[in-house]
């Protein structure tokens, strides 16, 4: 629909007035934070060296996370988009389950499965002496369970886009499958890949439920950011207050920086 479309349109007043709704559902909460944030003490809670290092654990493995994701991720993506195993459906199912989780129930399935009595954290354990859980890795694994799916889904998206003529081209030509991955596929769908990934890094930013019950709450190791927002409440307000909007600055700006450039080359949104 064009601009002028849009502009000539007639919108229904029950429509508009519920559409209005919604948006101060949405608007009201982060205008009461904002509101109630004592932005005089906002350097004293940043430069805390306890918001220090969990900011900076936050950030760290997050970015694992998130080059994580990309390296298990886009080959995901590639499989069920462009390949026919058998049970592709149910496999993308399966793989994307995490994201409608509870948080805490991803938690406890990596407990299950990684725990040192766990599936497989017992063999872990037994034959290599290796406990993920309550680690900084076990972290990074947390993340990477609730988060990876944002990236399959969207690069997934995009290979699907890209499939066309220059890849069958480059094929005639007689180029091998891996190059036409590496020198066409990649790059026509590079924009859905930046998009998953930034996409992915957020949503490992503000993870909390699964990190605090696989990884636990130990500070320097495991205390993220997120976790130091909840603590905080039992504590200070005005401390939580004060996480809270730094997180909320960074969701801000992923959210501009993604409707902006990427999110409007992957799905049409204008």
């Amino acid at each position: 629909m064009s601009r002028q479309q849009r502009h000539d349109a007639r919108v229904p007043i029950a429509l508009a007035v519920l559409g209005w709704l919604a948006v101060a559902f949405f608007v009201v909460p982060i205008l009461a934070l904002v509101i109630r944030v004592p932005w005089s003490s906002l350097s004293d809670v940043i430069t805390d060296d306890a918001t220090t290092e969990a900011l900076t654990l936050s950030v760290f493995t997050s970015v694992i996370t998130t080059v994580l994701a990309i390296v298990l991720g886009v080959p995901l993506a590639w499989l069920l988009a462009r390949s026919n195993i058998p049970g592709r459906q149910f496999i993308r199912a399966l793989c994307t389950l995490s994201m409608v989780l509870p948080p805490v129930v991803a938690g406890v399935a990596l407990l299950a499965s990684l725990g040192r009595r766990g599936v497989v954290g017992e063999i872990l354990d037994d034959w290599f002496g290796v406990r993920l859980p309550f680690t900084m890795p076990a972290v990074v694994i947390a993340q990477l369970f609730v988060a990876m799916p944002f990236l399959v889904l969207t690069v997934e998206s995009g290979f699907a886009r890209s499939a066309g003529t220059v890849e069958e081209a480059a094929r005639t030509l007689g180029a091998s499958p891996w190059y036409v991955f590496t020198r066409v596929t990649l790059p026509a769908t590079q924009p859905a890949i930046v998009a998953g990934a930034v996409l992915t890094w957020a949503r490992a930013l503000g993870e909390f439920g699964a990190t605090i019950t696989f990884a636990g709450n130990f500070p320097g190791t495991t205390r993220t950011l997120p976790i130091t927002t909840y603590l905080a409440l039992e504590s200070d307000i005005d401390d939580a207050l004060l996480i809270s909007m730094v997180m909320v600055v960074i969701s801000v700006v992923i959210l501009v920086a993604l409707r902006g450039r990427w999110v409007g080359a992957i799905g049409g949104v204008r």
